[in-house]
């Protein structure tokens, strides 16, 4: 039988205490846990959030000081919802509803509130709805409850105005041009229907030709919204300069004449001059000589056609190898054709009045054509005249008493345009210009 070895004395004396100090440690955890899992269960569940009382301080504690109409509720009207349905939702009984509703049609109509319009919806501190928002073109109108029941008010966005000038080279096309000159490139445009009177750009625009540009940029409440009115221009074009400057709502070149004339260069802001008037041309598709009676313009499918002059219309409608077409009778002896167009714009139909510049139609490919272009004629007392050779007549002159302060005004901008320094304008402007001068500075 083996011998047992006992273990050393101190060991056996240290058990004891080893054992105790375990158990010990052991209960005061528990006890711990047993206290933790008891404060846990006397914490109530968090509440659930509620956006129509979000401004409200959760109880037992300081509300922060915000009013409640700084805290917005956004919410987007949905397909088939009227704005009485949404205030509905909004809590208001249906007499109440029916009051907003009446008040706000007074500066909106509620007809025409639209799916995926969002209002801005602010309640009381008692969680009541007390505002709403609606933000529409150029201005918000606001519905707000007050002593007297609901009340609306239309409020006009704040609008300031700078000046920005910019300068370019043509390299391809204009508004490539002004996109590298860090312009908007819808400037571009408004350039082209300023000088359309003098200046073709879809047969003389050139590579290197300069150009330099006033404009306004429009803010709305901060916002930027685009670019507003051409001020000035000058445009250098195989070695001449072409001038505009818009004074009492029109432009007029340096000397103070008026740059509108009867007939636009172009019924196209830009596109090509794919065949010239002719009395003998080459029929590409019948393959027989005979008269070309107009001037055709190559441009993609859809884009928009222009009135070169105001008239009155005489036929819209389709006309055998001419496709659709649009007639319009001028005065003194004058009637315009464009033809091959794909369809006609709004409204155009026998006896429609259109003025200079209005869009009639769209460059399509009907009737006898091998592309998308516009046929673009002119005829002169019953006879078919080129359309480049007409020459223009210009529009009234700037009256004798408006001339000095066209000359200051002129002479303010033409500084602002050749060296790029901040716009200041003279006291003589007129009631067009306040907004110029509210922010006179050039970037």
């Amino acid at each position: 039988m083996p011998r047992m070895v006992k273990p050393p004395l101190s060991l056996r004396l240290c058990l004891p205490i080893v054992l105790a100090a375990a158990a010990f440690v052991l209960q005061w955890q528990t006890a711990a846990v047993e206290r933790d899992a008891a404060r846990a269960a006397e914490i109530a569940p968090a509440p659930r959030f509620d956006p129509r009382r979000a401004h409200l301080a959760p109880p037992g504690e300081t509300p922060i000081v915000v009013s409640p109409s700084d805290v917005p509720v956004a919410i987007e009207v949905r397909r088939g919802q009227t704005l009485g349905g949404l205030l509905a939702e909004l809590e208001l009984a249906p007499r109440e509803a029916s009051a907003a509703v009446a008040a706000l049609s007074g500066s909106f109509d509620v007809r025409k509130l639209r799916a995926g319009t969002t209002l801005l919806a602010y309640r009381g501190p008692d969680g009541r709805l007390v505002r709403l928002r609606l933000d529409r073109d150029g201005g918000w109108v606001e519905l707000a409850r007050g002593d007297g029941g609901w009340q609306s008010r239309w409020h006009p966005y704040e609008q300031r105005v700078d000046v920005r000038a910019v300068a370019g080279t043509v390299e391809g096309n204009l508004e490539q041009a002004m996109r590298r000159a860090g312009g908007e490139p819808l400037v571009a445009y408004r350039m082209a229907d300023v000088l359309a009177w003098d200046l073709d750009f879809t047969r003389d625009l050139r590579r290197g030709d300069r150009f330099a540009v006033l404009y306004e940029e429009i803010f709305l409440d901060g916002m930027d919204a685009g670019p507003g009115q051409v001020l000035a221009l000058t445009y250098d074009n195989r070695g001449r300069r072409y001038e505009a400057y818009r004074f009492d709502g029109s432009y007029y070149d340096g000397d103070g004449r008026p740059l509108k004339k009867m007939f636009l260069r172009s019924p196209l802001r830009f596109s090509r001059v794919t065949s010239r008037f002719s009395h003998r041309r080459f029929h590409p598709i019948l393959k027989i000589h005979r008269p070309h009676y107009g001037v055709d313009y190559g441009a993609p499918a859809g884009t928009p056609v222009r009135v070169t002059a105001n008239g009155t219309v005489i036929s819209a409608g389709r006309s055998g190898q001419a496709g659709n077409m649009v007639k319009v009778r001028h005065p003194n002896g004058y009637v315009t054709a464009y033809l091959h167009l794909s369809r006609f714009a709004r409204g155009i139909r026998r006896g429609a009045r259109v003025e200079q510049g209005q869009v009639i139609g769209y460059v399509g490919a009907t009737g006898l054509a091998t592309a998308p272009h516009l046929d673009y004629r002119v005829q002169k007392n019953g006879r078919w005249i080129d359309p480049l050779s007409i020459r223009p007549t210009p529009a009234e002159p700037i009256p004798a008493h408006r001339r000095e302060a066209f000359f200051a005004y002129r002479d303010a901008l033409r500084a602002s345009l050749e060296s790029g320094a901040p716009l200041t304008l003279p006291e003589t402007r007129t009631a067009e210009q306040p907004g110029v001068a509210i922010a006179a500075s050039a970037r």
